[in-house]
C-alpha cells in the first residue's frame, strides 16, 4: 500500500487531456509520487490542467508542474496518453499512422531518455504503439510496455465476483492477447481462490460469450455517451505505478514483447521496479491457444502493413 507521504519518485504524463488529467489526479489522491510533470502540445490546456490539479495537490504534498519533453525524459516513469482518437469512417491504419507520428515526436523530444526510466503506453492501439515505442526509444524491452488488457481483466473479474458472491480479490481471471477486437478470455485458468470457476457456477458457451462481449465492449458504451473513458484507465495506471515504485511484483496482464508470438500483446507478467521482470506461464486449452495465436497474427499483419507504409526507424 502507498505510504502516508509521497515517495521521491517523479512521473511524467505526456498528453494532458481527459485521460492524462485523470491519471494525474489519481496519482495525487493515492499519494504515490512526489512530482508530476504534465506535457502537452497545447500549452494553454496543459497549464490549465496544472493549475486545476494544483488545487488538490495539498492532499498529498505532490508538486504538479508544466514541463517539456526533455524534462519528461528524465522522469522515473513516463506515461504516454497523447494521441488522436479514431474518427467515423477512419481506418485502424489511419489512426495508427497519426499516433505513430505523435509517438515518434514525443520520443524524439525526450532524447536522451533516462536509461532506467519506465515507458508506459496508454494510447491506442496500445499493442502496436508499444511495439514501435520499444523500437524507437532505445530502452530495454522490459522497460517499455503498454497498459494492455489490465482494465479488461478487472472488468472480467468484477463480473465473475458478482456471480460468485465474493470479493474481486478472490477471483483470478485474465483477458489476454490484443487489447481490442481479437482479445480473448482465458476461461480454462479462471478460478476463485484456486477453485476453477466452472466448479463454482457452470457457465455455458453462450454465457461465456456474453461476459466476454461485455468486457470487450464496455468502453465503447461509455464513449458513446460521454465521448471518452478516463477514470478506469487512471486507476489501472496508478496500480501499475505503485507496483513499479514499491516493487510489489504484482502479476498483471500488460502488453509487452513475447518472442514466441513475435509481437507485443497481453499475458500475465510480474511487474516490479525494473519493469516487466518475467512472464507467468498461463495454462490455456487448445481453443484459447488458437485464439491468442490468431490475435498475434492479426497484430503482426498490422505492424507489417504499418512498417511498409511508414519509415519507423529508431530515434538516435
Amino acid at each position: 500500500m502507498p505510504t502516508n507521504l509521497p515517495t521521491s519518485h517523479k512521473v511524467a504524463i505526456i498528453g494532458a487531456g481527459s485521460v492524462g488529467g485523470a491519471i494525474a489526479q489519481a496519482l495525487i489522491l493515492r499519494r504515490v509520487v512526489a512530482e508530476i510533470i504534465l506535457v502537452d502540445i497545447n500549452a494553454n490546456v496543459c497549464l490549465a490542467q496544472v493549475n486545476d490539479l494544483s488545487d488538490c495537490a495539498h492532499l498529498s504534498n505532490c508538486k504538479v508542474t508544466h514541463g517539456d519533453s526533455k524534462a519528461a525524459g528524465q522522469a522515473d516513469i513516463i506515461i504516454v496518453s497523447a494521441g488522436a482518437k479514431q474518427n467515423p469512417g477512419e481506418t485502424r491504419l489511419d489512426l495508427i499512422k497519426k499516433n505513430i507520428h505523435v509517438l515518434r515526436s514525443v520520443i524524439e523530444g525526450m532524447q536522451p531518455i533516462r536509461p532506467d526510466a519506465i515507458l508506459l503506453l496508454v494510447s491506442n492501439p496500445v499493442d502496436v504503439l508499444t511495439f514501435f515505442a520499444q523500437k524507437l526509444s532505445g530502452l530495454p524491452q522490459n522497460q517499455v510496455f503498454g497498459s494492455g488488457t489490465l482494465l479488461d481483466s478487472i472488468r472480467l473479474k468484477g463480473m465473475l465476483a458478482k456471480l460468485a458472491g465474493v470479493a474481486e480479490t478472490s477471483i483470478s481471471a485474465w483477458v489476454i492477447g490484443e487489447h481490442g477486437d481479437s482479445q480473448c478470455v482465458a476461461w480454462s485458468s479462471a478460478n476463485c481462490s484456486g477453485v476453477p470457476i466452472d466448479q463454482l457456477f457452470p457457465l455455458d458457451a453462450a454465457k461465456k460469450k456474453e461476459i466476454a462481449d461485455i468486457t470487450e465492449h464496455k468502453a465503447y458504451e461509455i464513449i458513446k455517451h460521454k465521448g471518452f473513458t478516463s477514470f478506469g484507465v487512471a486507476a489501472i495506471v496508478v496500480t501499475i505505478c505503485e507496483s513499479i515504485i514499491f516493487d510489489h511484483r504484482q502479476v498483471v496482464p500488460l502488453s509487452t514483447w513475447h518472442e514466441d508470438m513475435g509481437c507485443c500483446l497481453s499475458l500475465p507478467v510480474v511487474l516490479g521496479r525494473g519493469g516487466v521482470l518475467s512472464t507467468i506461464p498461463l495454462k490455456l486449452d487448445d481453443k484459447e491457444r488458437s485464439l491468442i495465436e490468431n490475435s498475434a497474427k492479426s497484430l503482426k499483419a498490422v505492424i507489417a502493413d504499418t512498417e511498409s507504409k511508414l519509415n519507423v526507424a529508431p530515434v538516435n
